[in-house]
């Protein structure tokens, strides 16, 4: 008689399937958006968005270091936590600032891109963030991070999109830089996802934390799109 055999799935692997599940639909928003025949209006609020998004990345993975300082003595996933969060928050710092590099590219102030207040939706996926992280576990900040991190805009999209607006390369830097620069990110954060000892629990909440944001940064996109369709 066969012996069974328990094959362990390595977490990031298990994540990334559930993202896909959900992925479609950013995909979709996002060709949506790049498609779109009025882009050239709608690239800078894209931008905006992005920076709205990225402004709390800095701040966000803080509070969850924190958290996770305070619980290493006895937890040791937020031990391991803590270890990514130092190093990747010292990557992410001042990525906000070369969005608005870009944005000035096209013209738009500092100071307007500040005094704009970002989308109720925008709110609602960096808000679940801060409720995950002090009243359930800062863990499930990653799976936030697995989708930021994870899938970028290729450089073809990038392109595309620049030769339809007409744009300078300047305002571009920014989505460049993170289609070079992510795949290592991604990488890293694998090898921090497959090493900590999770419990199921944990687990579960970062995939829905992953696809929860994957669905709100899809209705961000549609929400940019949906605009242009407004009577001015």
């Amino acid at each position: 008689m066969l012996e069974r055999v328990d094959v362990k799935i390595p977490e990031a692997e298990r994540l990334r399937t559930k993202v896909a599940l959900v992925l479609p639909a950013l995909v979709r928003s996002s060709l949506r958006l790049a498609d779109h025949p009025r882009i050239s209006e709608l690239y800078p609020e894209y931008l905006f968005t992005v920076h709205t998004v990225i402004r709390a990345s800095v701040p966000l993975m803080d509070a969850a270091r924190r958290q996770a300082e305070e619980r290493a003595g006895s937890d040791a996933v937020s031990a391991g936590l803590a270890a990514y969060l130092v190093e990747h928050i010292g990557e992410e710092r001042d990525h906000d600032e070369w969005l608005l590099d870009d944005l000035e590219a096209l013209g738009v102030g500092r100071a307007d891109v500040l005094a704009r207040p970002p989308s109720p939706t925008v709110a609602a996926v960096v808000g679940a963030q801060y409720y995950w992280i002090f009243h359930y576990h800062p863990v499930a900040l990653l799976g936030y991070i697995a989708v930021l991190e994870g899938y970028p805009p290729t450089t073809d999209l990038i392109e595309r999109i620049r030769v339809r607006t007409g744009y300078p390369r300047d305002a571009f830097r920014t989505l460049l830089q993170h289609a070079e620069l992510d795949p290592g990110h991604r990488e890293e954060l694998d090898v921090t996802l497959d090493g900590l000892p999770l419990t199921e629990e944990q687990a579960a909440l970062i995939g829905v934390n992953a696809m929860h944001t994957v669905q709100l940064l899809s209705r961000s996109l549609d929400e940019i799109v949906d605009l242009a369709a407004v009577p001015g």
